[in-house]
């Protein structure tokens, strides 16, 4: 089965992977994640996700990272350079989610379904609320008269 490695600025890498095992709990080993802190140097980012990468007893590994060409995903683009590696930028939760969901299939089919994943997540929504609303807070048992 695939990893996931989340390298990402401060704090979202983890708080991503917390989301994660917030709705899918048995997947703590198979996700892990690497804060970019502002004042960490490049290289020695790149050293902790290399041990990272090591750690993790997979087939292969989707990198999620937030910005293209930001410091996170340069490290990450570092990592990208075997065959069990995938990389896929613009990290979100729809994204991190699917891509749990899908960790069983192949490194290239993985990588896509994350990237449709993080798309179908993001989505204008429109006002649910009535259009002639005059402001007035609902007051549980009053009832305005209306003729």
């Amino acid at each position: 089965m695939n990893s996931i490695l989340i390298i990402a600025h401060t704090p979202l890498a983890s708080a991503l992977r917390e989301c994660a095992l917030h709705v899918f709990p048995d997947c703590a080993t198979g996700v892990q994640a690497i804060d970019v802190p502002p004042d960490e140097a490049p290289e020695a980012t790149l050293g902790r996700a290399q041990r990272a990468l090591q750690q993790l007893d997979s087939d292969g590994v989707l990198l999620l990272s937030d910005v293209f060409g930001a410091t996170p995903c340069n490290v990450a683009q570092k990592l990208n350079n075997n065959p069990d590696t995938r990389l896929v930028t613009g990290a979100n939760l729809p994204m991190l989610l699917r891509s749990v969901c899908y960790r069983h299939e192949s490194l290239e089919a993985l990588a896509t379904r994350a990237q449709a994943g993080g798309a179908q997540g993001i989505m204008p929504v429109g006002s649910t609320a009535p259009q002639n609303q005059t402001g007035k807070r609902h007051v549980p048992n009053h009832h305005d008269d209306q003729q």
